[in-house]
């Protein structure tokens, strides 16, 4: 089964080795078929500590490493000004 993959903002980096990236997903209301935008966060690792706020970021599932950090950075994909 392959891994789930995500693309987000990193909105937090203020702990040790984990930022937190917001991901946003948009659906279509069912009876009225407009766009409706939901974000969620998760915990990311980030072993190297090279995120910063506003960096968008791919994330990958992973093993569980904490308490409720169960995804890790791939990669940064675009990094804030």
């Amino acid at each position: 089964m392959p891994k789930k993959e995500k693309q987000g903002v990193v909105i937090s980096n203020k702990m040790d080795k984990t930022a937190v990236v917001k991901v946003a997903e948009y659906n279509k209301h069912p009876k009225y078929h407009k766009i409706i935008e939901t974000h969620k966060n998760y915990k990311a690792h980030d072993a190297e500590n090279i995120c910063g706020e506003g960096d968008v970021v791919r994330i990958v599932e992973t093993r569980p490493m904490s308490g409720d950090k169960r995804w890790s950075i791939v990669e940064v994909v675009e990094k804030a000004n």
